[in-house]
């Protein structure tokens, strides 16, 4: 373990955003190599494969995602992050490991060690994934383009598990969707440009843009039905350069998560109904355009695969440190290599934080926070058994 928490540290202080995560998938090919793995470096992109053959059995996947975020670290950690890196923009960003991404890939390496150090007792086929870009929604399915079972086979099921802010030592599962499908676009409402003090020769797309924002969130209480799950948030407007300047454009930033195809197309076509009459309503001289990204599919944990799993974490961890029924609404790309593969996909969360640390009454801060950061033990423990547990419970 001094070992793993070692690297968990280094991971931690070297965060990379989501398609430039170099340095990160070097370190985890170098960890790989001398446990007898066969490595392979930049599938799709900056994804690292581990293969090992231990004899006539199934083929089974654990994946861990590897990318950071454009975050300013706060949790005052001595081996907090103080890196930065330039988006694709061109815009030089604070970067920090504030989902828990670390802490998966120095699970999944505990993880492929052990199971190298108990090879004796199973057999089959390991198939160890660092997967990139899942912030962006993308690193999976350009793993899958890149031809990774075709390359490395097919495996029966693909295990995967996210640290959350969850008691330390507990795991939560649900059986079905329990993530939801996102959906990002940006808006871009165009006007007509002019001076501030004469708003009558001018068509201003920052009035048009706040009219839009309000009437967006009348989606999920009026068009959907309340007994679907759906979520509308607008994280970004920007417009103009200066006050007494009403500029010509406008963009508007939109999520949308949704649990199933029929609501996500309801929410989606909604969107973009709003935004067009908005700008119809003010005048405006052409029609909004829509750049819709970031797509991401619901994330569906296998029924029957998910019982299989939880009653082997039952016998490991006890019943009492099992949490039933977890549904978020955040998102998560692994479901795209189970979809690929045409095999069950088994995912659970992680506790990461360790309440005995905490004062009475302290909140917890969530994934994404500046502050977040998962208590390294017994988080890190914890993360690692479940792996080897999943694991074995697939390999003969």
């Amino acid at each position: 373990m001094p070992d793993l928490h070692a690297l968990y540290r280094d991971l931690h202080q070297h965060p990379e955003l989501s398609l430039q995560e170099f340095r990160t998938a070097a370190v985890l090919a170098d960890e790989l190599r001398p446990l007898g793995y066969e490595v392979t470096t930049e599938v799709g992109g900056t994804g690292v494969v581990g293969v090992l053959r231990n004899g006539e059995g199934p083929i089974v996947m654990l994946r861990a995602d590897i990318d950071a975020l454009p975050v300013q670290e706060a949790t005052g950690l001595p081996y907090a992050s103080t890196a930065r890196a330039t988006t694709v923009d061109g815009e030089d960003v604070p970067v920090a490991h504030a989902c828990g991404h670390d802490m998966h890939a120095t699970c999944l390496i505990g993880a492929a060690a052990e199971l190298v150090r108990t090879r004796e007792e199973w057999a089959g086929t390991l198939l160890v994934v660092f997967q990139p870009a899942e912030e962006l929604g993308q690193g999976a399915r350009n793993m899958v383009d890149d031809g990774m079972f075709d390359r490395f086979g097919t495996p029966e099921v693909v295990l995967a598990q996210h640290v959350g802010p969850l008691p330390a030592g507990m795991i939560a599962h649900g059986s079905g969707p329990v993530l939801a499908a996102s959906d990002s676009v940006r808006v871009t409402l165009f006007g007509r440009g002019g001076h501030g003090s004469a708003p009558e020769s001018a068509v201003d797309p920052v009035l048009m843009a706040a009219h839009t924002v309000v009437r967006l969130q009348g989606i999920v209480a009026r068009e959907i039905s309340p007994a679907e799950r759906a979520v509308v948030t607008v994280g970004r407007l920007q417009a103009g350069t200066k006050e007494n300047v009403i500029p010509e454009t406008a963009e508007i930033g939109v999520n949308i998560r949704t649990f199933n195809e029929h609501v996500r197309g309801i929410v989606r076509a909604a969107v973009e109904r709003i935004a067009r009459a908005e700008a119809a309503a003010s005048g405006a001289p052409r029609e909004p355009e829509f750049d819709w990204y970031d797509g991401t599919p619901v994330l569906v944990s296998d029924p029957e695969a998910t019982t299989r799993t939880m009653a082997a974490f039952a016998e490991h961890f006890g019943m009492h440190n099992l949490i039933p029924g977890a549904v978020v609404n955040a998102s998560e790309d692994v479901g795209v290599f189970g979809t690929a593969a045409g095999v069950p996909t088994v995912f659970w969360f992680l506790g990461g934080t360790d309440l005995s640390t905490r004062e009475p009454g302290q909140p917890v801060a969530m994934n994404h926070s500046p502050e977040y950061a998962p208590d390294v033990e017994p988080t890190l423990s914890t993360g690692v058994d479940a792996l080897v547990v999943a694991a074995r419970t697939w390999l003969r």
